[in-house]
């Protein structure tokens, strides 16, 4: 790479190549301490394996309901014109700034026993913390924002010519939105979802405040991580470097997405 065919100073590189370095060592550093030989059996572990099939599954549900959630809500942001709109964008935006933990802690007196809707949900027969469900609210609420975001930087980017067409020609909003809106936006709310799907996989701190830690129940495969890391360190290195590949998978699915859509 020469800095000077791009216009750039020289001395740019420098501390470009500090911040590479500063993510893709510490990811090195702990693929030489793992056993390799030893991966495969770590990573199939009768807890492993738990771990791994309640993140999949919470992070899935999650995502669907980021999608029934997030997509209405971009809509009202980048569509709507109403007072407010920058103060309900930052609210939905606070999961984003909040420390995982401190949102567990809010779910916990929204929802928990003892919470702001607990005894309604009691007296319905629902105990939702400390459970399976309490796990996905966990992973809807701090992966929304990623959608929403994203999706509302689409719509403002495609922007609402075609749909002002279509209703000029007497189509009805349901129809404008199923048939010219999502399907402009279609590659971005692609992109738009799997990121949300990451981050609900990646959740750890309102999901250990909120849900707790029950093995095939709430222990997700970031709590399996940060219990392994003392008993058996090799399990958490092996752990950890699946979910870097999932990372890396989530990127290149999103960059794959967003190529093919620029490319019309």
């Amino acid at each position: 790479m020469n800095a000077g065919d791009s216009g750039l100073p020289r001395w740019v590189l420098l501390p470009a190549g500090l911040g590479v370095s500063l993510i893709v060592l510490p990811l090195a550093a702990m693929a030489t301490r793992l056993e390799w030989p030893r991966f495969v059996e770590l990573v199939t572990s009768e807890s492993s394996l738990a771990a791994l099939r309640l993140s999949l599954l919470t992070s899935l549900l999650a995502t669907l309901a980021c999608l029934a959630l997030g997509v209405p809500l971009a809509l009202v942001l980048a569509r709507g014109r109403f007072r407010g709109q920058r103060l309900l964008r930052a609210l939905v935006l606070l999961p984003l700034v909040l420390p995982p933990v401190v949102g567990g802690v809010a779910l916990l007196y929204t929802f928990g026993r003892r919470g702001l809707l607990g005894p309604v949900l009691e007296a319905a027969g629902w105990q939702v913390a400390f459970s399976t469900g309490a796990v996905v609210i966990a992973q809807t609420f701090v992966a929304l924002p990623f959608l929403v975001v994203s999706l509302e930087g689409t719509l403002r980017t495609v922007g609402q010519r075609y749909e002002v067409v279509a209703a000029t020609l007497g189509a009805r909003p349901t129809v404008v939105l199923g048939r010219v809106t999502l399907p402009l936006v279609a590659p971005g709310l692609a992109s738009a979802a799997i990121l949300s799907f990451a981050r609900a996989l990646g959740e750890f701190g309102a999901t250990l405040t909120f849900a707790g830690s029950l093995q095939g129940v709430t222990r997700t495969l970031p709590l399996e991580i940060y219990l392994q890391r003392v008993d058996d360190p090799q399990a958490a290195i092996a752990l950890s470097l699946v979910l870097v590949a999932v990372a890396v998978a989530v990127i290149v699915a999103t960059a794959g997405i967003s190529e093919r859509s620029a490319w019309g």
